[in-house]
C-alpha cells in the first residue's frame, strides 16, 4: 500500500513540475516577442530582412528536434530536460547581441534549435505522466505554456515601456528563468531506457501515424498563426478599428486560448479527444465565418474568440496522440512538432500573399476552411483516447507502483 501511495505522490509532483517547465518555456517566447522591435532597430534591419532572420527560428527547430529523443535516451529524461531547458532559457540572450542580419540569423537558428529540443523533451515527459495518471493533462500543460507566455510578454512590455536595453532585459530574464527551470526539473520523472532498448536514430523520418496527426495540428496552428499575426490588421484595415481595439482583439484571442487550454482537460476526459476536436472544429469554423462576414469590430472579435476556443486544445491532443501512437514517443512527437512549426512559419506569409493578390477576407476564408478540416479529420487522434486508459509505458519503469 505504501508503494502505491508513494507512486501516486511521485507522479503528482511530476505533473506539477512538468507544468512549471511548460510555463518557463512559454515565458522565454513571450519575453522575446515583446522586444522584436528593439532587436530589429539594434541590427538595423528592414522588415523583409527581419522576416528572413526570424524564419531561421523554425529552421533551427526543425533541424534539431529529431535529436531530442537520442539525448533523452543517452542521459535519461530528467538530465536531458534539465540541460535542454537551460540551453533554451540562456539562448534568449543571443538575439539581443546580434549586430546585423547575418549574426541574427545564426542567433535565431540556435534559439530555435534549443526551443525545439526542449519542446520535444517536455512534451514526451508530459505524455508519460498522462499515461501514468490515466487521464488527459496535455491541454492543461499547454495552457501553462500560454500562461507563461503571457507573463513573459507582460514583463517584456514593462521593460519596453521603461526603455530598458534588451540585452539587460534578456540577461535578467534568462537568469531568472534558468533557475526556475532547473528547480522544476528536479521533480520531473527520471525515465531511463531499458537495458536492451536500442537508441533512437539521430535523424529519422517521422512515422506515417505522426504525419496524419501532424496534418490535424497543421490546420490548428495555421489558424492560430493567422489569427495572432493578422487579427489586428483585419480589424484596422477591413473594419476601420482604432489601434487600441485592434490590439485588444489579439490579446483577447491569446487569453481565450490560454483559458480554454487550462480548462480543456476536463472536457477531453469527459468526451474524449476525437469528439472534443470535432466540436472544436465546428466552433472554429463558425468563428471564421463570423470573421469573414463581420461588418462590425465586435462581431469580428467574437469570431476570433470562437476560433481561439475551438483550436485551443488541438495541438496538445496532437502531441498526446503522437506520444501514444508508437514505441518511440520522442520521434513521433518530433515529427508532429516539425509539421506544426512549419505551419506556424508559413501561415503569416501565406495569409499576406493571398491578401496581396485578392483581399484579406479571402485569406480568412482559407483559414475557415482549414478550421473546418479539424472536424472532418479528428478521427486520426483516436490513439490519444486509448492513451488515457492507464496503460503504462515500458519506459516508465523508474516509477514504482502497480502495473495494469
Amino acid at each position: 500500500m505504501g508503494d502505491v501511495s508513494r507512486s501516486r505522490d511521485e507522479v503528482r509532483r511530476a505533473r506539477y513540475a512538468v507544468a512549471a517547465v511548460f510555463a518557463v518555456h512559454g515565458a522565454v517566447t513571450g519575453s522575446f516577442a515583446t522586444r522584436v522591435p528593439w532587436v530589429q532597430e539594434h541590427a538595423s534591419l528592414s522588415a523583409g530582412q527581419l522576416g528572413f532572420a526570424l524564419a531561421f527560428t523554425a529552421f533551427g527547430a526543425s533541424c534539431a528536434m529529431p535529436l531530442a529523443g537520442r539525448i533523452s535516451h543517452s542521459f535519461g529524461s530528467r538530465t536531458a530536460l534539465r540541460g535542454l531547458l537551460a540551453l533554451w532559457t540562456l539562448s534568449l540572450v543571443l538575439p539581443s547581441l546580434a549586430p546585423n542580419m547575418y549574426t541574427l540569423c545564426l542567433a535565431m537558428f540556435a534559439y530555435g534549435a534549443s526551443a525545439g529540443m526542449a519542446d520535444v523533451a517536455m512534451n514526451a515527459l508530459g505524455v508519460e505522466v498522462e499515461r501514468l495518471l490515466g487521464k488527459s493533462i496535455m491541454s492543461g500543460l499547454h495552457g501553462m505554456w500560454s500562461a507563461g507566455a503571457l507573463v513573459g510578454s507582460a514583463a517584456g512590455t514593462l521593460a519596453a515601456h521603461l526603455g530598458s536595453d534588451a540585452r539587460l532585459h534578456f540577461a535578467l530574464a534568462a537568469a531568472v528563468l534558468t533557475v526556475l527551470g532547473l528547480v522544476a526539473c528536479s521533480w520531473v520523472l527520471d525515465l531511463q531506457p531499458a537495458e536492451d532498448e536500442e537508441p533512437p536514430p539521430r535523424f529519422a523520418l517521422p512515422p506515417r501515424s505522426a504525419l496524419l496527426i501532424g496534418a490535424v495540428g497543421f490546420c490548428a496552428v495555421f489558424a492560430e498563426g493567422a489569427s495572432l499575426d493578422w487579427s489586428a490588421v483585419f480589424l484596422r484595415d477591413r473594419l476601420d478599428s482604432s489601434a487600441g481595439v485592434a490590439a485588444a482583439c489579439t490579446t483577447g484571442f491569446m487569453l481565450t486560448m490560454a483559458v480554454a487550454r487550462i480548462a480543456g482537460d476536463a472536457v477531453v476526459n469527459r468526451f474524449g479527444a476525437v469528439r472534443t476536436v470535432r466540436a472544436g472544429g465546428v466552433l472554429a469554423g463558425l468563428g471564421g465565418l463570423l470573421v469573414v462576414l463581420a461588418g462590425h469590430p465586435a462581431v469580428a472579435m467574437a469570431g476570433f474568440a470562437l476560433m481561439g476556443l475551438g483550436i485551443a486544445v488541438v495541438v496538445p491532443l496532437c502531441f498526446a496522440a503522437a506520444g501514444h501512437a508508437g514505441p518511440n514517443p520522442s520521434q513521433a512527437i518530433a515529427g508532429v512538432a516539425t509539421i506544426t512549426y512549419t505551419s506556424g512559419l508559413i501561415a503569416p506569409s501565406l495569409i499576406g500573399g493571398v491578401a496581396q493578390a485578392t483581399d484579406l477576407m479571402v485569406s480568412f476564408c482559407v483559414v475557415t476552411v482549414l478550421a473546418c478540416g479539424l472536424a472532418v479529420f479528428a478521427g486520426v487522434l483516436r490513439t490519444a483516447e486509448r492513451g488515457g486508459s492507464g496503460e503504462v509505458s515500458p519506459r516508465a519503469e523508474a516509477v514504482p507502483g502497480p502495473r495494469p
